[in-house]
C-alpha cells in the first residue's frame, strides 16, 4: 500500500513537471509568435511607409514628366513656328513680289521687266500653232494640267496669247488704236499695265473658234467649264461683268495661285475688289 502511495505521487508529480513543462513550451511560443507577429507588423508597416514614399515619387516623377513634357511640346512647337515662318521667308524670297500686284490702270511694270523663267507653251494647245507663246514657268504644270482635264471633260481649250512684253503689249495696243481709236482703252491696257507682261495671264478660246477675241466665248460650254473649275488650277478671270477697269473679257485669265483663286471664287469675288495687302499675304504660296 505504501509503495503504491509512493508511486502516485511520483506520478503525480511528474505530471505536474510535464504540465509545467507544456504551459511552459506553450507561453514560450506565444511570447515568440507575438514577438515574429509584432516583428511582420513592424516590416509591413515600414513596408507601408517605403511603399508610400515610392508613391508619392513616383506621383512627383510623372507630374514632372508632364511638365517637361509640356515644355518639350511647346519647344517644338515653337520650333515649328520658326521653322514655318523661315520656310515662308525663303519662299517669299524666292518668289518675284510683282506676279500678285494689281496693273490694270493701278502699277507699273517698266520695260525692263521680264518674268525670271518663261516657258514655250506646247503647240497642241495653242489656237494657232504655227506660233510660239510663252508662260511663266512655274504657271504651265497648273496650266497644262488644266487643259488634261478639261479634255477629260470634253472642253478643248486653246491660248489666243500668253506672255507678252513691254514693246509687244505697245505694238498691240497701237494697233488697237488704230482700229478702234479711244475706244481701245476700253479693252486693251497701255504697255506696262498689261497683266500679259507677268507671264502669268491667257487669252482663252476653243479648239474650234478663230484667234479673234470675242464676248460671245461667254456662251460657250468652255466658259462654262473655267467659271466652274479654273480656280482649282490657281486661276481667275481679271475682268468680269461690272468691273471698273475694262469690258467683259471671258477670255483673259490669270494665274494668282490655288489658295488666292479658291478664296476668290468661295467669296463671289474678283481679284481687282480684294485689297492688295490681303492678296500679299499669299504670295509665299503661289506656286504650291
Amino acid at each position: 500500500m505504501k509503495n503504491l502511495f509512493s508511486k502516485t505521487r511520483v506520478y503525480a508529480a511528474i505530471g505536474t513537471f510535464c504540465l509545467l513543462a507544456l504551459t511552459g513550451y506553450g507561453e514560450y511560443n506565444y511570447y515568440s509568435l507575438k514577438n515574429h507577429t509584432n516583428e511582420v507588423e513592424l516590416n509591413l508597416e515600414q513596408a507601408l511607409k517605403e511603399l508610400s514614399t515610392l508613391q508619392t515619387e513616383n506621383v512627383d516623377l510623372t507630374s514632372k514628366l508632364s511638365q517637361e513634357k509640356q515644355t518639350n511640346d511647346s519647344f517644338t512647337e515653337q520650333i515649328g513656328k520658326i521653322s514655318s515662318s523661315v520656310g515662308t521667308l525663303e519662299k517669299l524670297y524666292k518668289t518675284d513680289p510683282q506676279l500678285l500686284q494689281k496693273y490694270s490702270k493701278i502699277y507699273f511694270l517698266n520695260e525692263n521687266y521680264i518674268p525670271s523663267n518663261l516657258t514655250e507653251i506646247d503647240s497642241k494647245y495653242l489656237s494657232d500653232a504655227k506660233k510660239t507663246l510663252q508662260i511663266h514657268s512655274g504657271v504651265w504644270p497648273h496650266l497644262k494640267q488644266m487643259f488634261v482635264d478639261a479634255e477629260d471633260d470634253g472642253v478643248n481649250l486653246r491660248v489666243i496669247s500668253a506672255y507678252r512684253s513691254f514693246n509687244t503689249q505697245a505694238a498691240v495696243k497701237l494697233e488697237y488704236k488704230t482700229l478702234y481709236g479711244s475706244g481701245a482703252n476700253k479693252f486693251s491696257a497701255d504697255q506696262g499695265y498689261s497683266e500679259h507682261q507677268l507671264g502669268t495671264t491667257v487669252d482663252l478660246d476653243t479648239v474650234s473658234s478663230t484667234t479673234t477675241l470675242k464676248t460671245s466665248f461667254e456662251k460657250t460650254k468652255a466658259f462654262e467649264w473655267l467659271n466652274k473649275n479654273a480656280y482649282k488650277y490657281g486661276f481667275t478671270l481679271s475682268y468680269p461683268k461690272k468691273n471698273t477697269y475694262y469690258q467683259f473679257e471671258p477670255w483673259h485669265w490669270r494665274f494668282v495661285g490655288v489658295n488666292l483663286a479658291k478664296k476668290l471664287h468661295e467669296n463671289g469675288q474678283y481679284f481687282y475688289e480684294m485689297d492688295q495687302r490681303t492678296i500679299n499675304t499669299y504670295l509665299a504660296n503661289f506656286f504650291d
